[in-house]
């Protein structure tokens, strides 16, 4: 797709149109760059900083059961917005799209900052999500807009760069802001922090495409929201706030399923796709997507629960629960880069395929025999394994999807793996907080001893399975310890022993759940094993 300048560029003069981007000047392209690099950074850390913030949140807010859902409504939205508004910005360009996503993301973090319920707050985490799916979705995308196909390798690893900076510094930001300020300013950061990012977007070139006709596919895009929407809902409400036998998780589920096919069929029937199925049809791609679905959920599962474990298992602030990630992610950011390295030296896709989704399976597993007794070091050392795992299959899978596909298809499939990996944490992350809730409610139920049980009662009880604040908040545990004094018994014997027996169903229960989470990630193992070398599978056919 060859690109135009329009007339309202600002210095026409200087840039010349070379295939499928504008070489711009270098006093052009550095704001321009550092625009979309700021820009990418600002949304990849509004994922991360919320994971070390989420057990303060949940005691001022209430909504244990939903303790996911924060993340989830971030990713939900975001997956949605990726292949809309990646298909819209083929038509009308990326400059609007860039930044009226920075705006829409600066405003629901205002409203998510002044939240007062876990309500509120959810429905404002997926408007800031739109607005970070829209500013992901416009960087990706804008990288191949400013730099010629031999230059756009360099540049995604700036793109990794941020990824890596947010993953690293968003934790232990996000525990050093709850606890020296509160939870509210994680959110309202984003506004000064996003009014340069703003400017700098401003100078992104404008640049539209030139297309023959804009069909845009507006019934996909209606049944892509309404397949994935309801379908997360039955996931997150199953089993918690209704039964999954229950005619609301029965119904959202069998909606959401049905608007998956009538999308499946809309999708093999339009003249402009916003998912054309022809490209699935290279067996790289497929491979791929699977391995990049699966690996969102050991990313975002890991971000969610492993700092759940630090607070609430082994009793450290929310700020050192942050820094126990940053090893993590150190580890994803070294994985990829050395990924790219070999893969640029052997073009083995297979072989380090397989060593990549082996080691973050075997990650995930040594972090799932965590419990109370495990130590800062081990657990350290588990959380890097899985790290290096993660980070090895982003660069494979990326450059093997891109040497698979005609270049007319390239930016397609790149999207469809962000947007798999979306899809792949936000399912993850539904399914994994339900397995939380309902495996600590039962583990505690078998922990408790009957002293303790007979001095709880049933209301109190229900209440500290559906939001064990007692392990994050010192004020619930003094008033916890006044409770039992005033009704005649040992209060500071009671409340340890309570306190033991939550720190050991806690640590089962996320236990348990990573332990799901190794199970499902076990099958990328399966599918590289399907992985084709570029140029074995059959070639999407051009479609107008």
């Amino acid at each position: 797709m060859h690109m135009n300048v329009g007339p309202d560029s600002e210095a026409t003069a200087d840039q010349s149109v070379a295939g499928d981007f504008v070489l711009l000047p270098r006093r052009q392209l550095l704001p321009a760059l550092t625009g979309v690099m700021l820009a990418m950074l600002l949304a990849a850390l509004s994922q991360t900083i919320v994971a070390t913030a989420m057990p303060r949140i949940i005691t001022d807010l209430g909504g244990f059961d939903r303790y996911t859902w924060a993340s989830t409504a971030y990713l939900v939205a975001s997956a949605v917005a990726v292949p809309i508004v990646g298909r819209l910005s083929d038509f009308y360009g990326r400059r609007i799209f860039f930044l009226l996503g920075i705006a829409i993301f600066m405003l629901g973090s205002v409203q998510t900052g002044l939240s007062r319920t876990m309500t509120q707050l959810i429905a404002f985490r997926a408007i800031q999500g739109i607005g970070g799916g829209i500013i992901m979705t416009t960087s990706l995308v804008a990288i191949a807009d400013l730099f010629p196909p031999q230059e756009r390798g360099k540049f995604q690893g700036l793109i990794a760069l941020m990824y890596g900076t947010a993953s690293v510094i968003g934790p232990t930001l996000g525990g050093f802001i709850t606890d020296n300020l509160s939870w509210n300013w994680i959110f309202l950061f984003n506004v000064p922090a996003g009014i340069p990012v703003l400017l700098l977007a401003w100078t992104f070139p404008r640049i539209r495409p030139e297309v023959e006709k804009r069909n845009l596919d507006y019934p996909g895009m209606a049944t892509l929201v309404l397949a994935v929407v309801p379908i997360l809902l039955a996931l997150s409400w199953g089993g918690v706030q209704y039964a999954w036998s229950s005619p609301q998780t029965i119904g959202f589920l069998a909606f959401g399923l049905a608007m998956a096919a009538a999308f499946v069929v809309i999708e093999s029937r339009s003249d402009a796709p916003i998912m054309p199925l022809d490209v699935y049809r290279t067996r790289t791609v497929a491979v791929s997507v699977i391995v990049m679905f699966l690996s969102g959920l050991a990313l975002y599962g890991s971000i969610m629960f492993v700092p759940l474990f630090f607070q609430g298992v082994l009793g450290a602030s929310a700020t050192s629960s942050g820094s126990f990630l940053t090893p993590m992610m150190l580890a994803v950011v070294f994985g990829a880069v050395l990924s790219g390295l070999l893969l640029r030296r052997t073009g083995r896709y297979r072989i380090q395929a397989l060593f990549s989704t082996g080691l973050m399976t075997m990650g995930m597993l040594l972090i799932s025999t965590m419990d109370e007794r495990t130590s800062f070091v081990g657990a350290v050392g588990y959380i890097v394994i899985m790290g290096l795992g993660l980070g090895g299959t982003l660069p494979v899978f990326t450059v093997a999807v891109q040497n698979s596909v005609p270049f007319r298809f390239r930016g397609l499939a790149t999207s469809m793996l962000l947007f798999y990996r979306l899809v792949g944490g936000m399912l993850g992350l539904a399914v994994l907080g339900v397995v939380l809730t309902k495996r600590f409610s039962w583990r505690l139920e078998g922990a408790l001893s009957d002293t303790v049980r007979a001095a709880l009662s049933p209301g109190r009880l229900d209440a500290i399975k559906n939001n064990p604040r007692v392990l994050f908040d010192p004020s619930t545990t003094d008033t916890l310890r006044a409770e039992f004094a005033e009704a005649g018994t040992d209060g500071v014997r009671m409340t340890d022993m309570l306190l033991d027996s939550l720190n050991s169903a806690l640590a089962g229960a996320v236990g348990d759940t990573l332990t799901v989470g190794a199970v499902a990630i076990s099958l990328s193992i399966v599918a590289v094993l399907f992985l084709g070398t570029p140029g074995s599978s059959a070639q999407p056919p051009e479609r107008g």
